[in-house]
């Protein structure tokens, strides 16, 4: 089991009620969130299989889209469109996912 794999998939699915929420308020950001979300999980996988520099290169590249999703949902928090209580457990997943990717780079 790759434990940043399974963290960011947890942290896919605590985004399905705010992504529905916003999908209805912000169409655009709402794709923006889902593709990036979706970034940090295909990346990491892809990552696993891979060797040397390769790999680091695709797990930066899940950290930059795991920075992406909390930029853009603290866009959607201060523009009115999500409440930062209702992402709560997202917000601790992509720490999370950005400390184990960090390590993984590092």
């Amino acid at each position: 089991m790759f434990d940043a794999l399974e963290i960011s998939l947890r942290m896919v699915a605590s985004l399905r009620e705010p992504l529905r929420e916003l999908q209805r308020k912000d169409p655009d950001l709402y794709r923006q969130v889902r593709r990036a979300a979706a970034s940090v999980t295909l990346n990491l996988a892809e990552g696993r299989r891979r060797a040397g520099g390769d790999r680091v290169h695709l797990w930066r590249v899940a950290a930059g889209s795991a920075d992406e999703v909390h930029s853009a949902l603290r866009t959607a928090v201060a523009l009115g469109d999500l409440r930062e209580e209702d992402l709560a457990e997202c917000f601790e997943l992509l720490d999370r996912v950005l400390a184990m990717t960090w390590k993984l780079t590092h």
